[in-house]
């Protein structure tokens, strides 16, 4: 559980960092439309699980990880992650963008957006890093 939490808070600094970058940079979150710019924040769930899965493969389980416990692994990094950002999101918008209706939704449906790529990425790390193969007959 300790690597879930590190990683999975690693996931929430990365996009705390990552929301005042984009602020400071001139763009508006509270839009409703989403600027190419902010696809780049992929990237920060896939970092976060890449290595959250792969140190728990190779410290814990020696090497051999199966499907299942990789994605357990995930999930775990992921629930940890995206409370941490949940609540630093509300924060945000409440202090630094002045909370009006429809800052919320725009930025409600983008966490509802990266809640869909985490799960992705998830299978993704999951299928990347399993070393152990189960036979079905």
């Amino acid at each position: 559980m300790k690597n879930s939490v590190i990683f999975g808070l690693l996931i929430a600094v990365l996009s705390i960092i990552w929301l005042f970058v984009m602020r400071s940079t001139g763009y508006n979150l509270g839009d409703s439309k989403a600027s190419p710019i902010e696809y780049v924040s992929v990237i920060i769930p896939l970092i976060g699980l890449y290595f959250g899965v792969r140190q728990f493969r190779n410290g814990e389980l020696n090497g051999k990880m199966g499907f299942l416990e990789a994605l357990i692994q995930a999930f775990k990094i992921l629930l940890v992650g995206g409370i941490a950002t949940g609540a630093a999101a509300i924060l945000y918008i409440n202090i630094m963008v002045s909370g009006n209706d429809t800052s919320f939704q725009s930025f409600s449906g983008r966490i509802f957006g990266a809640l869909l790529v985490g799960v992705i990425e998830a299978f993704a790390v999951s299928l990347l890093l399993t070393t152990k193969s189960n036979k079905v007959d």
